[in-house]
């Protein structure tokens, strides 16, 4: 039994998830490996069923970190919803907020840490993996931190792209591509974190919003709080472990769009439908 790091965390990670236990169990291991150690982890259950209770009773006993499992009644995608729930659950300042199907590189707790920065969000990026490499890898591959080496993933047929240099950049080359990269610095789902006190300032995520942009919507609040974002998409790196899309549809695409659409126009910081009714 692995003895628990018992200093107050420094950093809450929360991880969404919703029944894929070996996907989350592979993401659990990937926090186990972190250079970085004093955090704890909230997992923000969306109405799993019982297995994933038994999974994080069983990855308890094995990893050095806290695991506070928050859950709520299957009512659809309310991903939104159990996110607030988890914010509150919280107890450090600062949080990384990912999801159960990204794996994090030994550095990805360390980077964020060392790059935070009051006034600021920072966004990170993932390394999409398809489904049988996903499948493909173990505990010991985690361990041994091949499935982020470059090397392995082209043995397993990865095509060459430029997308694998984030996983080869370090150094002067990954601060050369954080800058120059033309993505934006949004709040992204699975690779962003921020100071608690801004995201309760904005009331946390709008529940109103299902599947599509409600992590990007949060940070349009934040920045109309005057908030900035850090580009890390080179440096804080996961990979992301492929899986079926059941709970996108074009009604909720729509809807939070138009959502979206109102929060540029108002220049809104707050939701009436965040963590605070």
């Amino acid at each position: 039994m692995n003895t628990k790091v018992q200093d107050t965390p420094k950093i809450s990670i929360v991880i969404s998830t919703y029944n894929a236990e070996e996907w989350l169990k592979k993401v659990l291991w990937g926090f186990n490996c972190q250079t970085y150690k004093r955090f704890e982890v909230i997992v923000a259950d969306d109405g799993s069923g019982p297995k994933t209770k038994e999974l994080l009773e069983t990855v308890q006993k094995e990893v050095f970190y806290n695991i506070v499992h928050v859950w709520q009644e299957d009512d659809g995608f309310q991903k939104s919803r159990i996110l607030n729930k988890a914010v509150e659950a919280c107890s450090a300042d600062y949080i990384i907020m990912t999801d159960g199907d990204c794996i994090p590189r030994e550095d990805f707790v360390e980077v964020h840490y060392i790059n935070k920065e009051k006034g600021y969000f920072i966004s990170g990026g993932y390394y999409m993996l398809p489904m049988n490499i996903s499948k493909m890898i173990t505990l010991e591959d985690i361990e041994k931190q091949r499935c982020f080496d470059i090397g392995w993933l082209k043995d397993k047929g990865i095509p060459k792209t430029f997308k694998n240099n984030k996983l080869t950049a370090s150094g002067v080359i990954s601060k050369f591509l954080n800058t120059f990269t033309p993505t934006n610095a949004s709040w992204n789902g699975h690779n962003s974190s921020g100071w608690k006190k801004d995201i309760l300032n904005v009331n946390g995520f709008d529940e109103r919003m299902q599947y599509g942009g409600q992590d990007r919507e949060l940070g349009e609040r934040l920045f109309n709080f005057g908030i900035k974002s850090k580009q890390l998409r080179y440096s804080a790196v996961c990979v992301h472990l492929d899986h079926k899309r059941g709970y996108k549809t074009p009604e909720s695409i729509a809807k939070n769009k138009e959502i979206r659409r109102q929060t540029k126009v108002d220049k809104s910081v707050w939701t009436y439908h965040g963590i605070t009714k």
